[in-house]
């Protein structure tokens, strides 16, 4: 060994302190994630809820469409706008339903698969 050489000591110790860095990179990046999780989420949740609200107004305007109905006064108007409520709530709520995402940040499972790769060929190739 020649005395320019670092040692396996100084080796290791470099290698803990890069994966200490790249912790550290992997959190603020799973914190990032989240928030974009969250946004994205918060925003699907409330059309669901908006979806819904619109779909009780539809049952609540169906009764006296109903009762409409029975008498027989302005049955086709009533008629339109229970439909029509019962149409954009039943959008909004697929809508929301398919904007909604429950799942681990993909990118930083990724991204710690290949630092744990990345640190684990470093260690072997410094105790060599």
């Amino acid at each position: 060994m020649s005395a320019n050489a670092p040692k396996s000591g100084d080796l290791a110790a470099e290698v803990v302190q890069d994966v200490s860095r790249l912790v550290s990179l992997e959190i603020a990046l799973a914190k990032q994630e989240l928030k974009e999780l969250a946004i994205r989420n918060a925003i699907a949740i409330v059309l669901l809820a908006f979806g819904g609200l619109l779909c009780l107004l539809a049952i609540l305007v169906a009764v006296p469409v109903g009762i409409v109905l029975l008498v027989g006064f302005g049955w086709m108007a009533a008629g339109v706008w229970a439909a029509a409520y019962l149409v954009v709530g039943i959008v909004l709520v697929l809508v929301g339903k398919a904007r909604l995402r429950i799942a681990l940040p993909s990118r930083t499972i990724a991204s710690l698969k290949e630092t744990k790769s990345w640190a684990v060929h470093r260690l072997r190739s410094t105790t060599r």
